[in-house]
C-alpha cells in the first residue's frame, strides 16, 4: 500500500512540475529542434548526439524603439501551417502571431518559421511586427536570431567564422576567448573597406551554429559576436540599425531580413556549403571552372610602381614608354605570346584621380556623402565612380574591348579593396531617394564586366582581389579565379581557401604570391591545400630599385623550379577538396584533404608535431601507401585502412599522397 501510495505522490508531483514547465511548440528539420514558448520566445536543439546545453529559451526577436525601450515578449496567440512548393524544393511554413499590449493599443509581432525539405537543420525565420496603435512608433533597430550559446568545456571555448572586412584585415576564422566584441557589419566599415559574406558561425567541438540572411543582393546589417568576462558564454544575433529612426505609423508594418538559422556538428565548412548551396537555389549561380584559372602564374608587382605607368585614371597608355600608343602595346602583348605566355592585365575598376579627364569632362558620376563630398579610395589616391552610373559603365565596356579584342590580353585581375562594397551615394545626379541602392546593386557591375569579357573572349580569365579584404559573397559569381588576396601569413591563405572550397567549391583559388608566405617561400601552403601557385620575384638586371626580398637567386630558383614543377605535375587545384573531415579550430595539427584521380592527398600544418594522426576519409578493407611526395627521399610506407594512424614529427608541414 505504500508503495502505491508513493507511486501516485510522484505522478502528482510529476504534473504539478510540467504544469509549471513553458508551453512550446517544436518544428522538427534534421536534428534540429526549434522551439517557440507563449511568449514566443526560442530554443534550440540538437538531437543526433550527447550535447550539452547549447542554447536555452531567450527573446532571439525583438525591437528596440528611439527611446531605448525594447518589445521582446509577445503573448502568443495563434499560429498557422501551409505547405508549399516553389524553386528551393518542398517545404512547410509556420507563422506564429501575438502582441504586446501598449498604453493606447498593441504591438502585433508575426514569427515565420519556413523548413525545406532538401535543408535539413537549417530554418529560414523572418518577424514583423504591426503597429496597432494609435500613435507613431519609431524603431531604431531590428534584431533577429539573437542567441545566447553556452561555453563548452574546451579552450578556447569557441570557435568562429567571421564575415567582416575591414582596415585590420583580420583573420576570417578566429577563436572567441576572454572578453570580445566584432560587429561584423556588411557595410562600409572603413574609407575603402566593407562587405563581406553575411553568415556567422560559432562552434564547440561537439556542436555549432551559423545565422545569417539569404538576401540576393547586400545588405546593410551587422553580424556580431560578443563575449563578456563575467560570462563564458557568447552572444550572436543579426541586426538592422537605423542612423534615423524609422517612422512606424498606426498601421504600418516594419519586416526583418529573411534570415537563416542552423545547427551542425563540426566546423564551419559544412555550414558555409549548405549557405551557398541554398543561395544558388535562390538564383544566385556560380560560374563553370575555366581551365586557364587554374594555370600557375608570375606578377609584374615585385617591381611595384616603378614597373607601370606612373598615371591610372583614364586608363590611357603612357606616351612616354609607349610612344607607338596602341599599336605598341598590341605589339607587347603579342612578343609575350610569341613564348606561350598567357598574358592577364592589371585593372582597378571604379577608382578616377581628381586630374583624369573622366571626371574633368564628367564630374556627374562621382559617388557623394551626404555632405556632398565624394568618397576616398586611399590606396589610389582616388575617389569612387558610381557602378550605375551610366558614363561608368560604357567607359567600362569600352575599356573590356580594349584590353581583351583590341590588345589582346588573356584575362584580367580586378584589383583594390574598394571593390568590395562601396558607399550609399547621396549624388543628386543617381538615385537622392534610395542612396543604398549603390550598395545593393554593385554586384550587378561585376556581372558587366564578367559576362562582357567572356563574350569578348570565351576563355577570358577574370581574376576579383578586393586586396584584405573578405569577399562579398554577391561578388563572387562573377569571376571564375579569385584569390588569397594579400594575406598577412600562411595560416590566413589557408583559411581562406578553406572558407572558398567551402562556398565556391568549382572556382580556382589563387594563393597569391608565394613572397607574401610565411618566410616568402611557404609553398607548401597554397600547394596543399589546392590553391593555384603564384609568385612575383624579381630580377636585379630588370630594375636596381626592387625589394631584395624578391630577387630570384640561383638558391631560391632550384626551390622555385621544384614547387612548379610538382604543381603542374600534380594540379591539386583542380581536385575535390573534402572539407570537413576535421575541425579547422579544434583539431591539431592543422589538417587539409584533396580527393584526386583515386588518390588521397593530406597536408598537416604545424609549427612542430611529433605525434598520432589519424588519416580520416580512407575505408577500412583496404591497404594504402602512404608517400611523403614533396621530400626529396620520397620516402613511403604501408597503412591498413582499419586503423589509419600514422606518427610522423615534422616542422612546418607534412604533406603525403596515399592510394
Amino acid at each position: 500500500m505504500n508503495d502505491v501510495r508513493k507511486f501516485s505522490f510522484l505522478i502528482f508531483l510529476y504534473l504539478i512540475l510540467s504544469s509549471c514547465e513553458e508551453k512550446s511548440n517544436s518544428i522538427f528539420n534534421g536534428n534540429l529542434i526549434f522551439e517557440i514558448n507563449d511568449r514566443m520566445q526560442t530554443r534550440l536543439q540538437w538531437t543526433a548526439s550527447d550535447v550539452n546545453r547549447f542554447v536555452d529559451f531567450n527573446s532571439s526577436d525583438y525591437l528596440i524603439m528611439d527611446d531605448e525601450s525594447k518589445y521582446d515578449l509577445f503573448v502568443l496567440s495563434k499560429k498557422k501551417e501551409t505547405v508549399i512548393s516553389d524553386s528551393i524544393g518542398k517545404g512547410v511554413v509556420y507563422s506564429f502571431i501575438g502582441d504586446t499590449v501598449l498604453n493606447n493599443g498593441k504591438l502585433t509581432k508575426i514569427l515565420t518559421i519556413t523548413k525545406y525539405q532538401d535543408f535539413p537543420d537549417m530554418l529560414l525565420t523572418r518577424t514583423s511586427y504591426i503597429n496597432n496603435t494609435g500613435r507613431a512608433l519609431f524603431v531604431k533597430e531590428i534584431k533577429n536570431n539573437n542567441y545566447e550559446i553556452i561555453e563548452g568545456s574546451d579552450s578556447p571555448k569557441f570557435w568562429s567564422f567571421q564575415g567582416e572586412s575591414s582596415s585590420e584585415r583580420a583573420d576570417w576564422i578566429l577563436p572567441v576567448n576572454g572578453q570580445f566584441y566584432q560587429r561584423n557589419y556588411m557595410g562600409m566599415n572603413n574609407s575603402d573597406y566593407g562587405g563581406g559574406i553575411p553568415v556567422t558561425c560559432l562552434w564547440r567541438s561537439d556542436i555549432g551554429i551559423a545565422i545569417g540572411h539569404v538576401s540576393k543582393h547586400p545588405e546593410l546589417v551587422s553580424l556580431p559576436v560578443e563575449k563578456k568576462n563575467d560570462s563564458g558564454n557568447v552572444t550572436i544575433a543579426i541586426e538592422i540599425a537605423y542612423d534615423d529612426a524609422k517612422k512606424l505609423l498606426p498601421g504600418d508594418t516594419i519586416s526583418s531580413l529573411l534570415n537563416f538559422v542552423q545547427l551542425y556538428e563540426g566546423d564551419c565548412f559544412r555550414p558555409l556549403r549548405r549557405y551557398s548551396e541554398f543561395m544558388q537555389k535562390s538564383g544566385i549561380v556560380m560560374p563553370e571552372s575555366e581551365p586557364a584559372a587554374f594555370e600557375s602564374m608570375w606578377c609584374s608587382w615585385g617591381y611595384e610602381r616603378t614597373a607601370t605607368f606612373e598615371e591610372i585614371g583614364d586608363w590611357e597608355l603612357d606616351t612616354k614608354r609607349f610612344p607607338g600608343g596602341d599599336r605598341e602595346m598590341e605589339d607587347l602583348v603579342s612578343r609575350m605570346k610569341q613564348y606561350g605566355l598567357k598574358i592577364q592585365l592589371w585593372w582597378a575598376p571604379l577608382a578616377a584621380d581628381s586630374s583624369t579627364k573622366l571626371l574633368e569632362e564628367n564630374p556627374e558620376i562621382l559617388m557623394r556623402s551626404k555632405n556632398g563630398n565624394p568618397y576616398d579610395i586611399t590606396w589610389w589616391d582616388s575617389y569612387y565612380i558610381s557602378p550605375l552610373d551610366q558614363v561608368t559603365i560604357n567607359q567600362t565596356k569600352e575599356l573590356l574591348h580594349r584590353f581583351l579584342s583590341k590588345y589582346d590580353f588573356d584575362g584580367l585581375k580586378l584589383d583594390g579593396q574598394h571593390l568590395n562594397a562601396v558607399h550609399p551615394d547621396y549624388s543628386n545626379a543617381h538615385h537622392p531617394n534610395d542612396p543604398e541602392r549603390s550598395a545593393r546593386e554593385l554586384p550587378n557591375y561585376f556581372k558587366l564586366i564578367y559576362e562582357e569579357s567572356r563574350k569578348i573572349d570565351s576563355h577570358a580569365v577574370i581574376q576579383n582581389c578586393p586586396c584584405g579584404c573578405c569577399m562579398s559573397y554577391y561578388n563572387m559569381p562573377y569571376c571564375n579565379q579569385v584569390v588569397a588576396s594579400d594575406p598577412l601569413h600562411s595560416l590566413q591563405i589557408r583559411q581562406k581557401g578553406y572558407v572558398y572550397r567551402a562556398l565556391i567549391p568549382n572556382t580556382a583559388y589563387f594563393g597569391d604570391h608565394v613572397e607574401l608566405s610565411d618566410n616568402g617561400n611557404d609553398f607548401a601552403t597554397a600547394f596543399g591545400i589546392g590553391a593555384v601557385l603564384g609568385t612575383k620575384f624579381t630580377y636585379p638586371r630588370n630594375n636596381p630599385n626592387v625589394k631584395a626580398d624578391y630577387l630570384l637567386t640561383p638558391e631560391k630558383e632550384k626551390e622555385w623550379k621544384k614547387w612548379f614543377s610538382l604543381y603542374n605535375k600534380k594540379l591539386l587545384s583542380t581536385g575535390t577538396y573534402l572539407g570537413g573531415l576535421y575541425d579547422i579550430g579544434f583539431f591539431k595539427p592543422e589538417a587539409h584533404v584533396i580527393e584526386k584521380e583515386g588518390k588521397m592527398y593530406y597536408a598537416f600544418y604545424a609549427d612542430e608535431w611529433s605525434g598520432e594522426i589519424e588519416l580520416r576519409g580512407l575505408k577500412k578493407d583496404r591497404v594504402y601507401t602512404v608517400v611523403e611526395y614533396t621530400t626529396d627521399e620520397k620516402k613511403s610506407y604501408p597503412l591498413n585502412g582499419s586503423n589509419p594512424v600514422i606518427k610522423p614529427t615534422f616542422k612546418t608541414n607534412y604533406l603525403i599522397e596515399v592510394y
